[in-house]
């Protein structure tokens, strides 16, 4: 057994008692908090659920040279479809569904720009212009052929490398939190470094109680908290993973029309009845204009949107009109 128990604390009323869970996974801490009678259950349960999310990594992880996915990649250009698992065919399908509907704000084709950006990171250098070129001609998610009945992937260009970030770790939570369901377990919350699953609520709560970082803020939390169930929500930005070249700020969101890290200080929270579409919704609406993005999520069934921004010292708040129907109203 790979997890650690982190805390428990007994619950009134129904005898249950609250379990949380973490390990490192896809490169952020990756929780479970779940509601069960016993340890024995909640440790078997959040362990085959940590199981599923390593397993999932392992066919998903662009780092890894022998993922499926970097597998894939290798046959781009080859004029020839490649048979897949289950798993990386229905999330390379939500990813193309996720760029169509976003007019290729997200892109899951963007892997040689990322890799350019990686690199930045660790030279401080800025890519160069015939390298952006280069890898902007590899790109395009039209170029990735789907065959549902085989479950076979076709990538045209030559050169093109699939990324899932962006709905990666929505789509690991959501099979995460549905491994508890099938052990029994439906009162839980997966957390895959900010991109959250709820299932149903804790004993006695009306939701759980999720808070929301400030723009570049590590500790400060906004004034409001969401309180959900049985629904997911995503936040993206610039907190931990950028980097600053020549004084200027470049986050590791990358704008698939221009290949350049996005440069405004904003965060993306997005809701959405499953965990993949909400991590790809936050990813686009980094990537979209204010107004692009909240036409977006109002062709999102269920879809909310808040969208914080830092100008001259203060936090600027647009938001979706159901947003505050997420919101908790005990505040």
């Amino acid at each position: 057994m790979f997890i650690s128990l982190l805390l428990f604390v007994v619950q009134a009323g129904r005898g249950q008692k609250r379990y949380v869970f973490e390990q490192a996974e896809m490169g952020s801490p990756f929780t479970i908090t779940l509601y069960c009678n016993d340890s024995a259950s909640a440790a078997s349960s959040a362990d085959a659920a940590f199981k599923k999310a390593e397993e999932l990594n392992g066919l998903l992880n662009d780092y890894n040279d022998s993922s499926e996915i970097n597998r894939l990649s290798l046959t781009s250009g080859q004029n020839r479809y490649v048979p897949v698992s289950d798993a990386l065919f229905d999330i390379l399908r939500r990813g193309v569904e996720a760029a169509r509907l976003s007019g290729g704000a997200y892109d899951v084709s963007i892997g040689p720009l990322v890799k350019l950006w990686r690199d930045a990171r660790k030279t401080k250098i800025f890519p160069n212009r015939d390298s952006l070129r280069t890898a902007l001609q590899k790109t395009g998610y039209r170029y990735i052929r789907l065959d549902s009945g085989t479950h076979s992937v076709m990538l045209e260009k030559k050169g093109m490398k699939l990324d899932v970030g962006g709905l990666g770790k929505g789509f690991v939570a959501a099979a995460a939190l549905e491994v508890l369901n099938q052990n029994g377990i439906y009162c839980a919350m997966v957390n895959a470094g900010g991109k959250i699953v709820t299932g149903r609520p804790p004993p006695g709560k009306a939701g759980w109680l999720i808070g929301i970082n400030a723009p570049g803020e590590k500790q400060e939390i906004l004034p409001l908290l969401l309180q959900l169930k049985c629904i997911a929500v995503a936040t993206s930005g610039d907190l931990y993973q950028y980097v600053e070249i020549n004084g200027k700020r470049y986050s590791h969101i990358v704008d698939p029309a221009t290949g350049i890290g996005l440069t405004r200080r904003k965060n993306v929270t997005a809701i959405a009845t499953d965990a993949t579409t909400a991590d790809w919704l936050a990813t686009a609406c980094s990537i979209l204009s204010t107004g692009k993005s909240l036409k977006l999520i109002r062709r999102i069934p269920g879809a909310a949107l808040l969208i914080t921004e830092r100008r001259k010292g203060r936090i600027r708040e647009r938001s979706s009109a159901n947003f505050k129907n997420y919101l908790d109203k005990t505040l």
